[in-house]
């Protein structure tokens, strides 16, 4: 299914192409991943000036484009496709939307134009490795339990003169070493009647101590965050509905990655079909050999499925675990994203496998999301059991009942 777009989409698609075209690809990738932002400070402020896309789905009056999933996703898809690093997942993708749902009128009129114009970047400081499950992604969010204890682990709140202080840390937090503001999820109220609530602190403030990691794919920037007693301000006020707002912030993160995963999976199989078709064996170019069309031509139906689901939860983004449920879609898109860097690396042979190659750039990203944000069995389980699917009592994740003869 290829659904309608409209000529305004096909701008900012051909807008964005055109600029990460000079600005993107392999070498300013590795480039730009070597800074101490770890993404390349200049082409963000072009996005952000020039196209608006941190602001791109936030309201008019906060500054913002007033879009939609759509035009996000499209977005995704072309950023996906070069791999460009930024801070647009964790800052329009998860903060924003939380912002938005959750803070006071005088929250987001301070924050929200500085994120739509892209002078304020965000981190969403979840504890642990729970990100998927905290935005109920791969399970129910509503217990609090991804957030640590209520005694002991995670990031603990206690209020302190009319304030909140923090202590705790959170060991994988996307964009968290450069992020100007940090959303900080902590439990408060004590073991007893302990409930988790999002925080708001400064990135410099005193206390914070942040260290980039290590990472597999360093186009997607971890960090460390320790909390050291660090002064605190309440997202929104009490009570609020914390597990729905994460919620909703991973329904637009599902579908922004869904988008950047089928972008990067058809970049990657295009540069395979362009390789097959030059690259000779037996005198002849091995793309036109029986067996190589069969494995390019699987990888094209399962690209172009998944793209089909990725707008189709952007179009109908609360749709649960439908056929358009983001959550299904971001499984699928990841699928076809491993499949595709898994052939890319073998059909382009002995190069394929060195690790200055481009392939591996896909390869890394494509394990890499689905470690953060999958995998994609407990996508689809947790579509089901939301959904119902098994029946009351039914046993989510099990095996899918065998034919019986």
């Amino acid at each position: 299914m290829h659904a309608a777009v409209t000529e305004e989409q096909l701008e900012i698609r051909r807008t964005l192409r055109d600029l990460l075209a000079k600005r993107a690809g392999p070498s300013r990738t590795r480039a730009a991943v070597a800074t101490p932002e770890g993404y390349d400070t200049d082409l963000w402020h072009r996005m952000s000036a020039a196209l608006g896309l941190p602001g791109l789905t936030l309201p008019e009056e906060y500054g913002g484009v007033g879009c939609g999933p759509v035009e996000l996703a499209l977005v995704c898809e072309e950023t996906g496709r070069a791999l460009a690093p930024s801070p647009l997942l964790a800052t329009t993708g998860l903060a924003a939307p939380l912002l938005t749902a959750l803070g006071t009128t005088a929250q987001r009129t301070a924050l929200l134009p500085r994120l739509a114009d892209g002078a304020l970047t965000c981190a969403l400081v979840v504890p642990g490795s729970s990100l998927a499950l905290a935005l109920g992604l791969t399970g129910d969010n509503t217990d609090g339990g991804w957030a640590g204890g209520g005694r002991a682990g995670g990031v603990q709140a206690r209020s302190a003169d009319g304030g909140w202080r923090l202590y705790g840390e959170a060991a994988q937090v996307l964009d968290g070493h450069s992020a100007g503001l940090l959303l900080v999820a902590a439990h408060a109220g004590g073991f007893a009647r302990s409930r988790t609530l999002l925080f708001l602190v400064r990135g410099d403030a005193a206390g914070v101590v942040r260290h980039r990691q290590p990472t597999l794919d360093l186009t997607r920037s971890q960090a460390s965050v320790q909390l050291r007693d660090v002064e605190a301000e309440l997202l929104g006020e009490e009570p609020a509905d914390v597990p729905g707002a994460l919620a909703g912030a991973g329904r637009t993160a599902a579908v922004m990655l869904a988008a950047e995963a089928i972008g990067a999976a058809r970049a990657a199989l295009d540069r395979t079909v362009d390789h097959v078709g030059t690259r000779e064996q037996f005198g002849r170019p091995i793309g036109s050999f029986q067996a190589v069309k069969h494995r390019l031509a699987d990888l094209y139906v399962q690209v172009e499925a998944a793209h089909s689901l990725a707008y189709c939860a952007a179009r109908e983004p609360d749709a649960g675990g439908g056929p358009g449920g983001p959550g299904l879609a971001l499984a699928a898109a990841l699928e076809a994203l491993r499949a595709v860097a898994g052939e890319t690396v073998q059909l382009h042979g002995g190069i394929g496998f060195t690790w200055e190659h481009e392939a591996h750039l896909y390869f890394k990203r494509a394990t890499a999301d689905e470690l953060l944000f999958g995998p994609a069995r407990r996508l689809r389980a947790r579509a089901a059991e939301s959904t119902g699917l098994f029946g009351e009592g039914g046993e989510v994740g099990a095996p899918w009942p065998s034919a019986r003869v």
